[in-house]
């Protein structure tokens, strides 16, 4: 077995530099290629709204915004989101003032233990940007990938079907480049 620590001549425990956005802040990180996105959220950004649940991608719990999109940030790595935009819970907010989506959840109680509400409301968000929820089933349907441990699904359903209009609003009121960010294939 091989114990070299390099690979065509590159060190393989090499920091890659990146720079990203996250929550409408420029940032330049370096790590690892091995690290994940929520790793980085996580650990070396200290920004911890975001759970690890599964570390599976089948829980939603690591749920973040990238380019707009929702993303579970457990199954991907840092290094492939090289200039790309990231909103995680703590950037939904503006400064004090709470998000529609975050003032529905409250007025609902649409958590209990809350452990799953940072990635139900970033995808909430992303969802309503998607434009296809027009009922509550489409709302529970398009939320299948986001779990609540507790039950509160019903409360979550009435939260997000409050809030929808408000969020859809925000999305027509944005630039037409945001919109299509990432929609080139």
């Amino acid at each position: 077995m091989s114990t070299n620590l390099q690979e065509n001549g590159e060190d393989l425990f090499a920091l890659h530099t990146l720079r990203l956005t996250i929550n409408g802040e420029p940032r330049r990180v370096q790590v690892p290629a091995w690290t994940t996105l929520l790793d980085l959220l996580r650990e070396q950004l200290q920004l911890t709204g975001t759970k690890k649940g599964c570390d599976h991608g089948q829980c939603g719990a690591c749920t973040v915004l990238l380019d707009g999109k929702r993303i579970n940030s457990c199954l991907t790595l840092a290094v492939m989101h090289d200039g790309a935009e990231l909103t995680t819970i703590e950037g939904v907010a503006n400064g004090d003032e709470l998000h529609a989506l975050q003032r529905a959840f409250i007025k609902h109680d649409a958590f209990q233990c809350g452990y799953c509400t940072p990635g139900q409301i970033c995808s909430a968000l992303a969802m309503a940007g998607e434009n296809h929820a027009r009922s509550r089933a489409d709302i529970r349907e398009q939320m299948s990938g986001n779990l609540c441990r507790c039950g509160a699904y019903n409360n979550i359903v009435d939260a997000i079907e409050e809030a929808l209009p408000a969020c859809r609003g925000e999305f027509e009121n944005a630039a037409p480049a945001l919109l299509n960010k990432g929609d080139a294939a």
